[in-house]
């Protein structure tokens, strides 16, 4: 793909968020320079606030990407960023200044609830039609329920739900779309309402987890199939290969910290299997006596060759080699903070990966509170950013030290022939020192777009 040879990123988008800390300031698009040459390497050169509180802003999309490709009048100057708990969603002005975003439109919740019946907005997507489509959770009450908000790529305002017909799944969370296939493929996390407060073990056998792919007919726009991946699986980021002819992809399931790959079948209906289970650790100390790895993020590099995901409980982040879809192989592995360190509160009894615990991570003097979440890859696929909080309510009950020390932005070294995963030392974005407190730092966006915001049709 040609987008191989795009130009080496210099700042990115980071969303942060105030919310759960105890800090009543509302959440901010941080915008970081991550250019080394640059005299502001590893800072926050600007700071855009909302003019709300309590948003939890959770991860954004373009007005215009790759889908649009071709069409001179579409330009990639808007950001749109849903807030996953006010169910608000901003549209921030990127073009007038790429390092200095302005807002520039507020889509308020009360549309949300009354035009869509729909809330808890997380996925945005822009569309080949220049429209743009946003996942959901749940409706207004925190109930399950699986649809999509379309907005006027122009205007901003709401059209509509894109779902057609009576069938719609029992939850919502992440998606990926590919036209020549005729598929939109979506996942399932949660029911809001359940999950909204904190991650409750007894919640679990009850059907408030996700556990299906639900296919979705492109052009009806209707829900035609469900793919069961396990109960209570939470099966979350899902990404197509990037090859708009290749008909799979992978799924990263949370709890049952597994990967699954999706693909079509000869009959032309859609299957799973699983690829890689990351097995669980018997530990003392804990909330459960076994630690899932707890897989939050994965991506798939832009030449299609490496597959990377984070394990924020067993605090890894690996890259495995795709060269054959069906049997990925591990070829690298990083620790980066995590549960299960030495000398902390939890023990861990029986291992069939490690042979010993892993250290706590310092970086430049500094103990990383949480382990790796979102990740972010180059175009050329040699730096993987990384950064450590998944959502205020589940970072305050597993870590709480993030809550109190603030996230941070990582940076690795990708070995791209051998594949090979090593820390940069001299990387380090602290949000734990924002002028308004410690805040919590989620998905990374680059400007030009990136291995997660761009569909090739």
């Amino acid at each position: 793909i040609s987008v191989l040879k795009g130009p080496r990123e210099e700042i990115v988008y980071v969303p942060c968020i105030y919310r759960n800390t105890g800090r009543k300031k509302p959440d901010f698009l941080a915008t970081v320079d991550v250019n080394p040459k640059s005299s502001d390497y590893c800072q926050v050169i600007h700071r855009l606030p909302m003019p709300n509180l309590g948003d939890e802003l959770h991860h954004s999309g373009w007005n215009a990407c790759s889908s649009c490709f071709g069409d001179a009048t579409k330009k990639r100057n808007r950001l749109i960023l849903p807030s996953f708990i006010s169910s608000r969603i901003y549209v921030v002005d990127v073009g007038t200044d790429l390092r200095a975003p302005r807002l520039f439109k507020v889509v308020n919740s009360e549309d949300v609830f009354w035009k869509c019946s729909l809330g808890y907005p997380h996925t945005s997507h822009c569309l080949g039609s220049g429209e743009i489509m946003i996942s959901t959770l749940g409706d207004p009450a925190g109930s399950g329920k699986g649809g999509f908000i379309l907005l006027d790529g122009e205007t901003f305002e709401i059209k509509g739900n894109w779902e057609k017909g009576d069938k719609i799944p029992p939850m919502g969370y992440d998606f990926w779309y590919q036209p020549r296939h005729n598929v939109l493929i979506s996942t399932e996390w949660g029911i809001p309402k359940c999950l909204g407060y904190g991650f409750d073990p007894n919640d679990l056998k009850k059907g408030c987890y996700g556990r299906r792919l639900n296919v979705w007919d492109w052009t009806t726009h209707t829900y035609v199939q469900a793919i069961d991946v396990g109960e209570d699986a939470a099966p979350l980021e899902i990404r197509f290969l990037h090859n708009p002819d290749a008909a799979e992809g992978y799924v990263g399931c949370t709890i049952s910290s597994a990967i699954h790959r999706f693909y079509k079948t000869e009959q032309g209906d859609w299957a799973a299997e699983k690829v890689i289970q990351v097995p669980s650790k018997k530990v003392e100390g804990w909330l459960l006596p076994d630690m899932p790895g707890f897989i939050t993020d994965i991506l798939i590099s832009l030449d299609d060759r490496f597959l990377y995901f984070s394990n924020w409980l067993h605090g890894d982040i690996r890259q495995y080699d795709i060269s054959d879809t069906r049997k990925p192989k591990l070829v690298g592995q990083v620790f980066l903070g995590g549960s299960i360190t030495k000398g902390g509160p939890v023990t861990v009894c029986r291992d069939e990966e490690l042979q010993s615990q892993p250290d706590p991570f310092f970086i430049k003097g500094k103990r990383v509170p949480g382990g790796p979440q979102m990740i972010q890859l180059s175009l050329d696929g040699k730096r993987l950013y990384v950064t450590t909080s998944l959502y205020s309510a589940w970072d305050k009950q597993f870590y709480p030290n993030l809550i109190k020390d603030g996230s941070v932005m990582l940076q690795l070294d990708v070995d791209t022939e051998q594949g090979g995963l090593t820390v940069n030392e001299s990387f380090l974005v602290d949000f734990g020192k924002e002028p308004d407190g410690p805040c919590l730092a989620h998905e990374i966006r680059y400007p030009g777009g990136d291995c997660t915001s761009d569909i090739w049709v």
